[in-house]
């Protein structure tokens, strides 16, 4: 709730991001100098745009023996197949001829079904569809094949009794490279997991590094009775070289970290031929998310792919983010700062529109294993996917997955604002299970400026993110017969209600549940999603929104609602310390942090006004009174709240009020728009910025006017309804329908 000068310093204020720097080829990124190295530019963000992509269709095969006897089929493909097959590419060597090296992981994912596939490295040369010239194929001009020849290893590999040894996907699970100098490659793979050293050719040119801090269940040396420390497949899936050292990074927590979105970046020293002894700690923005590649920009920094393991429309985290090894947050952890949201690329000149999802005016790349990211050149990143052959089908249903290399172009543009809020109301939750971070990435995606948690306690005092404290209605929960016996019937705000309550359940058996749509009936299309994601802390909101940018390059904001706080009070579970602990663990509270709290009580924003510097938003309902003022016998009702003297009461403790749509615009007796009421005119005279809640954009939800049919469930006009609204003077409101309510203010 800004005034309209607190926007301008807002937008002239606004946290920008890394610009990364020139690349160069050697174990090491670029070093620090003039021109090079990361860069702040006040008011300014990066814009990412699509500038060319390249296929190779998913069912080429290379030259070789039949590979896949034993992979799990799908998609209409069943091995095994003449040839080798080729599933996407883990990790990529520019090497500033037009040509790569790609090269590809074990194959199939699995010691047990890859035998037969040979561990290789790719040459390629992608032929760019630029959207003005270009083929957009893949070419593949050669491979090495990585090798044992000399007979270095001191386990039984598959190829134990050939002059060749060649090694394969039963051997090693290949992830992530980086050339040397001298042009050896050092390849960071994950049943060890293992440092492996090979010269140009593939040949192994000495024993495998160990990782210092544990085995995974797949590594040769594990003892009878020993616990793996690393999950199965969660070694180096990314390595980034810098000078002599190698930054492996660990791709899920390590099994005895009691912080589950903790990942390891440790250093080798390649002259030495041990690890340092240094390792940093990178924060994920939610537990199951995955390190995916890593590729040096300086001395101490480099870029991260953070990504979830979802494919589609149901993929969440697809990012590549830029760290500094030198700067750390207060928590320990490396800061980081977003460079490209892999969800929302701008493809203006339509490349490869219509072709599968994420194939628009809008490039996505919602692939399960985004796994490759690099430097071209200084504006310009090459983004690609591992297929994952033959079971991914992110693009088309029931198609494999292409092998994918993009180019993206990122340029400086200053940080805009047009003046209206656009809340994401519960999230996007017109398009996603409501109070998901799906529902919030959606919502960031179709350009809102501030997304809405709710926000409960859990029996353990942890805030999370429900529209109500009963969760019978919004999650899973019914059907976990261990949970069985937590239903209960409480007196909530003087109403008896029955289901299952966040309050009766620590973190960690709410991280059991999942989500699912609270109104399949009306909204049918998010019915898909249910089952999928977890319900979300406050800390995990707030970190998204701190690492993303509107469609404007301004930061995320953060509208929280404390909900029945003087319920949660009567339990000792009070909402607004752990609140205000949050917000400053997050960097969120002061007076110009791109946050709002908001509540229907009164007592709880005036303590809150004597605890924070962050706005804070009195909410109105058009009947009824705050529960708190009932609980206390004052006989003061929302309508009272919005008189002119009720105004000026408000205007003591907040910074402005949401009210319901019809405080602000009366309907008629046959429920269309009457004329605007002076609500908002009052509220402006009093200093109140005025938002509204809630548009939607089905018939039951519009005013008679904006309905398309009298069928409840129809889709009506929201942007019109919105647009009469601001017509008002509204200053901001709330959606479940970001992109129309975007588009109605556009």
């Amino acid at each position: 709730m800004r005034t309209r000068a607190a926007r301008a310093v807002g937008a002239a204020a606004a946290a920008s991001l890394l610009l990364p720097a020139a690349v160069a080829v050697a174990v090491a990124g670029p070093q620090h100098g003039p021109g090079s190295g990361p860069e702040h530019h006040r008011g300014s963000h990066l814009a990412a745009t699509l500038a060319g992509r390249a296929t190779l269709s998913a069912d080429h095969l290379a030259e070789g023996p039949p590979s896949g006897a034993a992979a799990s089929p799908g998609n209409g493909r069943q091995g095994p197949w003449d040839g080798q097959v080729i599933p996407g590419f883990s990790a990529m060597i520019d090497n500033h001829d037009g040509t790569f090296w790609a090269q590809p992981d074990n194959g199939f994912g699995a010691k047990g079904n890859s035998a037969d596939f040979l561990l290789r490295n790719y040459l390629v040369r992608p032929q760019w569809d630029t959207g003005r010239k270009g083929s957009g194929d893949i070419k593949v001009l050669d491979h090495i094949e990585y090798n044992d020849r000399d007979d270095v290893l001191d386990f039984d590999i598959v190829n134990d009794d050939t002059d060749e040894r060649l090694l394969t996907g039963a051997d090693f699970d290949i992830e992530s490279v980086v050339r040397a100098k001298d042009g050896t490659l050092w390849v960071g793979e994950e049943f060890g997991p293992f440092l492996l050293h090979f010269d140009a050719d593939g040949t192994l040119l000495e024993a495998p590094y160990e990782f210092p801090d544990g085995k995974s269940p797949a590594n040769p040396y594990l003892e009878p009775g020993e616990t793996p420390n690393v999950g199965s497949s969660r070694g180096f899936e990314a390595m980034a070289g810098s000078g002599r050292y190698l930054y492996p990074v660990v791709e899920g927590a390590l099994a005895d970290d009691d912080d589950a979105r903790r990942r390891w970046i440790y250093q080798f020293d390649t002259r030495k031929g041990e690890y340092t002894g240094e390792r940093w700690a990178y924060q994920t923005d939610r537990e199951a998310n995955v390190i995916g590649d890593a590729f040096a920009t300086g001395r101490d920094s480099m870029l991260l792919i953070e990504r979830d393991d979802f494919e589609g429309d149901q993929s969440v985290t697809k990012r590549v983010y830029e760290i500094d090894l030198s700067r750390t947050d207060r928590d320990g952890y490396v800061r980081k700062e977003l460079v490209v949201d892999a969800l929302r690329i701008e493809n203006p000149r339509g490349i490869d529109a219509g072709e599968g999802y994420g194939l628009g005016d809008t490039f996505a790349l919602p692939v399960q294993s985004f796994e490759t990211v690099l430097f071209v050149d200084r504006d310009t990143l090459l983004i690609g996917n591992d297929n994952n052959y033959p079971g991914n089908d992110a693009r088309v249903t029931g198609t494999p997955d292409d092998t994918e290399m993009a180019l993206v172009d990122l340029k400086k543009k200053r940080v805009t604002e047009d003046g209206v809020t656009v809340v994401g109301h519960r999230g996007a939750s017109g398009y996603r299970p409501e109070h998901t971070l799906a529902a919030y990435e959606t919502a960031i995606n179709q350009c809102v400026d501030y997304i809405e948690p709710d926000v409960v306690s859990t029996k353990d005092g942890v805030l999370v993110a429900r529209h109500e404290n009963e969760i019978g209605g919004t999650t899973d929960v019914a059907a976990h017969a261990g949970f069985a016996d937590r239903r209960t019937t409480k007196t909530i705000d003087g109403t008896s209600i029955t289901g299952w309550f966040t309050e009766d359940f620590t973190l960690a058996e709410l991280r059991t549940l999942r989500a699912k749509e609270r109104l399949p009936q009306v909204r049918p299309q998010n019915t898909p999603f249910d089952g999928l994601y977890q319900i979300p802390t406050l800390d995990e909101v707030l970190d998204l929104a701190r690492n993303s940018r509107t469609c404007d390059g301004a930061p995320v904001g953060v509208y929280p609602e404390t909900k029945h706080p003087t319920y949660f009070d009567s339990i000792d579970l009070s909402l607004e310390e752990p609140l205000v602990r949050e917000l400053r663990r997050n960097g969120f509270d002061r007076a110009d942090a791109p946050v709002i709290v908001q509540s229907f009580e009164v007592g709880n924003l005036q303590d809150l006004d004597t605890m924070t510097d962050v706005r804070l938003g009195q909410l109105v309902s058009s009947s009824g009174a705050p529960y708190d003022l009932v609980a206390d016998g004052d006989p003061r009702t929302y309508a009272d709240m919005v008189t002119r003297s009720g105004l000026r009461e408000v205007a003591s403790y907040a910074d402005g009020i949401g009210a319901e749509k019809n405080v602000l615009i009366p309907r008629e007796a046959d429920g269309t728009l009457a004329a605007p009421s002076p609500v908002i005119r009052d509220a402006h005279r009093v200093g109140l910025e005025v938002h509204t809640w809630t548009f939607r954009r089905e018939n039951q939800f519009l005013a008679a006017d904006f309905r398309s049919s009298n069928d409840p469930n129809g889709i009506g006009d929201m942007v019109g309804e919105v647009q009469v609204f601001m017509e008002a003077g509204l200053d901001g409101f709330f959606t479940d329908n970001p992109d129309l309510g975007v588009a109605a203010v556009s």
